[in-house]
């Protein structure tokens, strides 16, 4: 029997019989504060998915947990950083390209992690978001910028920001700046764990929303879907009480370190995760809710996971696309490390090693 139609009696499994219906989930951290998340994501625990660190120093490296950890470049930065300059993360991306290629291996859905400003976040999470799309993979990207007043690694960030949405199908920034609004006397390894538990529940959230049964189920392909159907991409989070879906909706649009216009949005994957005995017309209003301000010809798919730990309470995980956003809209014009911005600049924005000119990812 071929793959046009297999059949099994009714207890057996289908996904045990062939590695076509579980879709290959990696999560890659790169550099300090991609590693920082990942190291978070893979103590909370994630069904479905691997974790990978890549970086170019071994101190920090050796500090994380994740189910793999790859130092590239020794031989350039002996294994003590980029130094803030993203033209040597991107060099020491180009010599590890064989061990990269091994490690993201054939994966569907890949999530890509890291901080921008400096060295090694800034030039390898593109490169290794160029690999990944061309071995077929979606790519999802949460990349964080760095405060104002760091000047300079605002130039690296925006020419970062400027690659990594031309080669990821779902980009998603959050700006440290937010954090001195939110809690500005909160100590500062605090502060930064705010921001690794909101990337690590939108990864968490995702990959478990495709990798576990639901009552009205999400698949790899709806994921797809939705994130290429179009324009600029973001993923909304929620939870609250599971009798107020006003509230849940609310909280879930106004997410404080997600800034986007979700007006005339062009689609949405929508999963809803809550106890036993959700009613029908709950799940409807919180879904009408999300999407009232989309165009009326959105493509809109939702899905149910009824679990017993979520009893009492709604959780919502919302990826919409066709939205705008201001940091990106900032980078729509080129912007060089060496400075200046002009429609005239060069597109290629990291700067590369003259033995490595014209060399990119092959597609």
């Amino acid at each position: 029997m071929g793959l046009d139609a297999v059949r099994r009696t009714g207890s057996q499994t289908f996904l045990d019989s062939f590695s076509l219906g579980k879709p290959k989930v990696l999560v890659v951290g790169c550099g300090g504060a991609g590693g920082n998340s990942v190291s978070r994501l893979h103590r909370l625990g994630i069904h479905g998915a691997r974790t990978l660190v890549v970086n170019t120093d071994a101190v920090h490296l050796d500090s994380i947990q994740a189910d793999r950890k790859l130092l590239i470049g020794a031989a350039v930065t002996r294994g003590m950083g980029a130094g803030g300059r993203p033209e040597i993360g991107e060099r020491c991306a180009e010599i590890a390209e064989a061990e990269l290629r091994n490690e993201l291996g054939d994966a569907d859905l890949t999530f890509i992690t890291a901080g921008l400003g400096g060295g090694t976040g800034t030039g390898v999470a593109p490169y290794i978001a160029e690999l990944a799309q061309a071995a077929g993979s979606v790519v999802i990207t949460l990349a964080t910028t760095p405060f104002r007043a760091e000047r300079g690694r605002m130039r690296n960030a925006q020419a970062g920001l400027h690659r990594l949405q031309s080669v990821s199908d779902s980009f998603i920034v959050l700006d440290n700046n937010r954090l001195l609004d939110l809690v500005p006397n909160l100590p500062v390894e605090q502060a930064f764990a705010v921001m690794d538990h909101l990337v690590s529940e939108v990864i968490k959230g995702v990959t478990e929303s495709i990798t576990l049964p639901s009552l009205i189920n999400l698949d790899f392909n709806d994921v797809r879907t939705i994130l290429q159907s179009g324009g600029a991409s973001t993923i909304f989070y929620g939870e609250n009480a599971d009798e107020d879906p006003e509230a849940v909706v609310e909280e879930t649009l106004n997410n404080p370190l997600l800034d986007v216009d979700y007006r005339g949005a062009r689609g949405a994957l929508i999963h809803i995760s809550a106890g036993p005995g959700l009613p029908l017309r709950t799940a409807h209003e919180v879904v009408e809710g999300l999407t009232a301000r989309m165009r009326p010809d959105a493509n809109v798919i939702f899905g149910v996971r009824v679990d017993r730990k979520y009893q009492g309470i709604l959780r919502v995980l919302t990826i919409m696309t066709g939205v705008r956003s201001a940091a990106l809209d900032a980078v729509n014009q080129p912007v060089t490390l060496e400075g200046g911005s002009s429609a005239q600049d060069d597109p290629i924005l990291l700067p590369m090693p003259p033995s490595a000119q014209g060399h990119r990812p092959a597609r």
